[in-house]
């Protein structure tokens, strides 16, 4: 799925080698860079990515930081929808990579915003935040999920509700993030039913 949102219409796809494990990427030591969507953040990923440098690696982390990934990649929003949008929250830990990743960006057609190493960048924290004041809703009653989905897209007109973003985000990413957030304020706590579904 997120191949598909990537490499789309608009992107030569002859320029673009799709692989399933990251250790094939040393097959293709004459790439410009590298864009890694699977990241999981163990220590074994991040130690043979960091062979790659000096070449941009690009890693879909929203939960996990740089900081405490402790890598020189480039760090993206790569939640699923997130890709079919033409901007790229993004955040680098060396200063140099900046310039050959926004030269990347720019041929999968996207326009780069540089945040702080923050976790959940912006857009995914304020997303997490709205599905969990949903699920807060839902849990004590007040109204429905498919009730809560129609009020935000009439009401913000947003293209998905709090429970379809959910859906195709996954919960699990959700309650993730939330949960690393939640370090940092207890605002963030995730509604019970959440948390349920989460570890269901």
């Amino acid at each position: 799925m997120l191949k598909e949102e990537l490499s789309n219409e608009t992107v030569n796809r002859n320029n673009l080698t799709w692989i399933r494990n990251v250790e094939e990427f040393f097959y293709h030591k004459n790439a410009d860079g590298y864009l890694d969507l699977l990241f999981d953040s163990s220590a074994s990923r991040i130690e043979l990515l960091k062979g790659l440098f000096p070449k941009p690696v690009i890693i879909n982390s929203v939960v996990t930081t740089l900081r405490q990934i402790s890598a020189p990649f480039v760090r993206i929003n790569a939640w699923p929808g997130f890709l079919r949008r033409p901007l790229a929250e993004a955040s680098y830990a060396d200063k140099n990579l900046q310039l050959h990743a926004e030269k990347i960006f720019t041929f999968l057609n996207k326009k780069t915003k540089w945040v702080v190493d923050k976790p959940g960048f912006i857009t995914a924290r304020v997303i997490a935040t709205i599905i969990n004041e949903a699920y807060f809703a839902v849990g004590e009653g007040v109204s429905t999920r498919e009730e809560v989905d129609n009020a935000m897209k009439l009401g913000t007109n947003y293209p998905f509700g709090p429970f379809e973003w959910c859906k195709k985000i996954g919960v699990t990413n959700i309650f993730r993030l939330l949960k690393e957030l939640e370090k940092i304020n207890s605002r963030y706590k995730p509604a019970d039913l959440l948390q349920e579904e989460a570890m269901a």
